[in-house]
């Protein structure tokens, strides 16, 4: 069994930053694409930034030149610095991970925490 797990949000004041963790439990032997959504009240989740197994990033356009993915590989872990936090970017930040080959020969698809909240409030 695979399991992600979020830490680091936090309250911060408009302007303040914070870093938030993803870190991989089970015996995982490979993990594809990785990333960071993030889901305010009452809006639907959205893609904050993306990592590919070979390193590519790509972050959306709102979080750009504020916001820095890191993934590393041995073993699987991913951080997000964020910086120049606004309320509009408070919300519930998930690191879900696309495919999962375990040591066991077990696959997993999509494979979700249970998230950490980040509010950005004065």
């Amino acid at each position: 069994q695979v399991q992600l797990v979020e830490s680091g949000g936090g309250v911060v004041q408009p302007g303040g930053s914070l870093r938030l963790s993803c870190a991989a439990h089970g015996s995982i032997r490979r993990v594809s694409t990785m990333g960071w959504y993030r889901q305010a009240p009452g809006k639907q989740r959205e893609l904050v930034a993306s990592v590919t197994s070979g390193g590519n990033i790509n972050y959306v356009d709102s979080v750009k030149g504020r916001f820095t993915m890191s993934r590393q590989d041995g073993p699987i872990a991913m951080n997000l610095q964020t910086h120049g936090l606004t309320p509009a970017d408070t919300a519930v930040y998930y690191c879900p991970a696309g495919d999962v080959w375990h040591y066991n020969g077990h696959y997993y698809r999509d494979v979700w925490g249970q998230g950490s909240l980040v509010t950005v409030s004065s």
